[in-house]
């Protein structure tokens, strides 16, 4: 599970990860990434977590699919949270595919997703 300090809460926070990060678009999911904007030469000032957050539209399904599907997405950025650069801002956006999609697809995709805004890859 998702530790809550690595969890999105605030619009302003998700409004910024889409409208000033970079996007990667998979088949069945859409990921933002907006590094941290925190100055890390700044005396006193820590960096805080990367943090994540989720949206699921009714398009991918009724509310115990979108539920599902919430909860998986937030069981594998718990495992890739190590690898995200401290104080960046990450929403992952289902798409309508991701709904019947099972784990291993989903995982599959925001590999891919995390691998070109990480590591800058070719479009």
């Amino acid at each position: 599970m998702l530790p809550t300090e690595h969890r999105l809460r605030r619009r302003e926070d998700f409004a910024t990860a889409v409208r000033r990060g970079r996007r990667a678009g998979r088949p069945l999911l859409v990921v933002h990434l907006r590094s941290g904007a925190t100055d890390p030469h700044v005396p006193g000032e820590s960096l805080p977590p990367p943090r994540a957050g989720f949206v699921v539209s009714k398009a991918v399904g009724g509310a115990v699919v979108r539920n599902k599907v919430k909860r998986r997405l937030r069981h594998l950025m718990s495992d890739r949270a190590a690898q995200l650069p401290p104080g960046s801002l990450v929403v992952v956006r289902a798409l309508p595919g991701a709904g019947d999609a099972d784990h291993a697809q989903l995982a599959r995709d925001l590999d891919a997703a995390l691998e070109r805004l990480l590591g800058g890859g070719a479009r």
